[in-house]
């Protein structure tokens, strides 16, 4: 991890340092705060992720775009983006309360590139400073700068090829970053989830030569009872129900929703919240072969539902509905699942909101962790219409409804409800649109990997524990 440290205002080691540009200005409680004439003859601009290099004789400032008002995780990530290339950076937040310096630690590590293997990093930045109130150079934020590693690793994790990560090879990462965290690991490999019932995980993993896995990570508490599910599709062609080719770039990403709540379990134990976790990763490859399941074939899901398979690449609600069984059975006190589960969420809420559905407290629990965090979510219905729009003349029901593309996200929706109590707290949230960003970063969303929910899952928990 990069290291952040927070200094005052009177630091002698201070040579680049970066503030932010409002609507009103430059803000900062500094020498250079009245120099708006110097700065818009350089072209500075409050637009967002914008910055402009002006040198003042000893010190080199950066002014970076913040809008109308400061979004301090959101400044401070721009900040390193724009700044990656040296190899120490002071960003001032001199004008920051407590809470909007946590914000802006979190921010320092998520504005940098994700790190990968496979290309030289471009990044020397290795010194982060804080230029802070001096009533809050003690401050501590280690848990923000854990929080953002989690995040962090999430991304990379996400970002590697399929060629590199299986559904075994996703189960050796878990339990090496749960290392030292007061979690257990359990590991179902092909036997214990035939033992066990289920059969969407292995009707999905069945066209692959690596088998499926489930993945449980469990940290006690006390408390309320979480339980979460992601969906971890490590690579998914299709199926049989083959993707056009261009349609399977960026398949890698769709087992996003089990690297988030992997990183989200690993982040409330790290915080010793109380509240306890059961997460439960529902991971397998999608590929057509002569063993894969078929569009006609019935499979029995672990709650004893059987499910006419119509789309083979409709494969996330499978196995994620063997995930909410078993919470389910488990009678936790509220569940949230987190999938890259419908091409029809990015239709809906484009490619930067998160859908919510649900039923009980759950959706408006993660709402309002949404909130908080500064992650974009948005309450969605499930109508009661399109129910019968997944009725099965020869099963129980059907994974999709053919031929029809109206509200796919919200039958997706439905089809997960049928493995959760009625009566139950429960979410799903649908991050198909924002897990991956394939334009320019912004903010603190880096390009590839997003970790979106990761923030919104840590709240809840913490919100949990409140109560």
């Amino acid at each position: 991890m990069r290291k952040v440290t927070l200094v005052s205002i009177a630091s002698d080691n201070i040579k680049h340092i970066a503030m932010p540009m409002t609507d009103d200005g430059l803000v900062a409680a500094s020498t250079f705060a009245g120099q708006s004439e110097l700065l818009q003859n350089y072209g500075a601009s409050s637009k967002p992720d914008t910055a402009v290099q002006v040198p003042l004789l000893e010190k080199v400032l950066l002014a970076i775009g913040a809008g109308k008002h400061i979004d301090y995780r959101e400044f401070a990530a721009s900040a390193t983006r724009f700044g990656k290339k040296k190899p120490a950076l002071s960003i001032d937040i001199t004008s920051a309360t407590e809470l909007e310096v946590q914000q802006a630690a979190e921010g320092c590590l998520l504005g940098l590139d994700t790190p990968s293997s496979y290309k030289t990093s471009e990044v020397s930045l290795q010194e982060i400073e804080l230029v802070v109130d001096a009533s809050l150079t003690g401050l501590d934020i280690t848990a923000a700068l854990n929080l953002a590693s989690r995040i962090c690793a999430a991304r990379e994790i996400i970002n590697t090829p399929a060629n590199d990560l299986w559904p075994a090879k996703l189960a050796e990462l878990v339990t090496a970053q749960s290392a030292g965290l007061p979690v257990t690991v359990e590991i179902w490999d092909e036997a214990k989830l035939e033992q066990e019932g289920c059969g969407g995980i292995l009707g999905v993993g069945l066209g692959s030569d690596r088998g499926p896995r489930l993945i449980k990570i469990s940290y006690n508490g006390g408390g309320q009872h979480l339980g979460l599910v992601g969906k971890g599709i490590t690579f998914d062609t299709g199926g049989l129900s083959l993707k056009p080719a261009e349609s399977m770039v960026g398949m890698k990403y769709d087992m996003a929703g089990a690297a988030t709540v992997m990183a989200a379990v690993l982040a409330i134990a790290e915080r010793n919240l109380a509240v306890t976790v059961t997460a439960l990763l529902c991971v397998a490859e999608n590929m057509p072969s002569g063993r894969a399941m078929r569009p006609g074939d019935v499979l029995k899901m672990r709650n004893g539902k059987t499910v006419e398979v119509l789309n083979t690449d409709a494969e996330g609600r499978l196995v994620m509905a063997d995930g909410l069984s078993i919470l389910t059975e488990m009678k936790v006190d509220h569940i949230v699942d987190v999938a890259t589960l419908t091409g029809a969420a990015t239709i809906a809420l484009g490619t930067r909101y998160a859908g919510i559905m649900g039923h009980g407290a759950a959706p408006d629990l993660v709402s309002s962790a949404a909130a908080t965090s500064s992650e974009a979510m948005w309450q969605m219905p499930l109508p009661a219409e399109l129910r019968p729009l997944l009725d099965s003349d020869i099963a129980d029901l059907t994974n999709v409804k053919i031929g029809n593309r109206a509200g796919g996200m919200l039958i997706a929706g439905w089809f997960l409800s049928e493995f959760v109590e009625k009566d139950s707290s429960w979410a799903h949230i649908d991050i198909a649109g924002p897990a991956n960003n394939d334009g320019a970063p912004y903010g603190s969303t880096s390009k590839g990997a997003s970790g979106v929910a990761i923030r919104t899952l840590v709240q809840l928990a913490e919100n949990l524990a409140k109560n």
